[in-house]
Parts: structure tokens; sequence; C-alpha cells
């Protein structure tokens, strides 16, 4: 079983990620019965289907797909996953903030695709707590990636206080 980093500690991945070949479409995909991310297009085509499924939920939005397309079912899913399609490539750190502040989603956000070892600290900042470490990166030496700094000076979702405000506060107690 695969192994992933959640909420700092590494674990054993009970989901599993669908992802559709060229030749598959949402609505004739074969949807499998364990716990699964399922790709948005899957889960917009085929939403009652899977409801109906009484399976625990899990999706996962590419990197040029955006949360609000999730606003109104937000609080059925377990897991929702945002894809890093390569290193590059940040879109999915807004998707994950946005589904934290702007959606107030509390479940589990896991980073998928190109995740290493510098991103992981910049991740959680962003609302990300469980990271799918790409397979031919040591997952032990990235979970270090967590702590690479001891204080930040901007507000996120981790700390909604910027360090400026956070030393005001200490100085007036």
């Amino acid at each position: 079983m695969p192994r992933i980093i959640k909420n700092t500690r590494i674990v054993e991945d009970q989901w599993q990620v669908l992802t559709l070949t060229e030749d598959e479409t949402p609505e004739a995909v074969v949807l499998p019965t364990q716990p699964t991310l399922l790709p948005l297009a899957v889960w917009l085509a085929r939403k009652d289907e899977i409801v109906a499924a009484n399976q625990p939920l899990g999706v996962w939005l590419d990197s040029h797909e955006g949360p609000e397309a999730l606003a109104g079912d937000i609080d059925r899913f377990a897991v929702i996953g945002v894809n890093f399609p390569k290193f590059t490539d940040g879109r999915s750190y807004s998707s994950a903030r946005l589904l934290r502040e702007r959606y107030a989603y509390a479940g589990e956000i896991r980073a998928l695709g190109d995740v290493q070892r510098d991103q992981l600290f910049f991740m959680r900042r962003c609302g990300i707590d469980a990271y799918a470490v790409r397979a031919d990166m040591d997952i032990e030496k990235a979970l270090a990636g967590l702590a690479v700094f001891s204080n930040t000076y901007q507000a996120a979702v981790d700390q909604p206080q910027p360090l400026f405000r956070r030393r005001g506060e200490r100085a007036n107690a």
C-alpha cells in the first residue's frame, strides 16, 4: 500500500486516485468500490450514482479546475485532492486556499502529482494537510520539508495574522 504524509506523519494511503485514459469518458468509466478520489468530471457527470453507492467520497481538481464547481457539495467530501501536474504549476495552491478560506472546507486537502519536498511547507500554508509525494522521492526526507522554517512573516491559512501583529499582541499583553 502506498504511503502519504498526513498531518506531519507518514501513513498508509487508504485512497486510490482514478484518472481517465484518452478513450474513457466520465459517463462510462467503471467506478471503483474502494475509497477513490474521482476526477471532477466524473463527479459532475455521475453525482447521483456516486452518492447512492454510499461510499466515502473524494474528488480531485486538476490545476485548471477551480473549487467553485464543488461549492454546493463541499461538505460531502472526506478528501479533496489538488493536482500539481508539474513543479512549476502553482494554480493548485490557490485552489487549496480557496477551499479553506472561501468555502470553509474542513476535511483533508491532499496534494497530488509532482509533489516534492521543497513545496510542502508552502502547501501547508495554503491549507493542504496531506501530501502524496512523487514516487521517486524519499518520503522520510520530504517530511522534513514541513519544518523548513520556524516562523513566518505573512498571514496565510495556517497563521491568519502576520508577524508584526503577533509581536504587537505580545508586547501589549
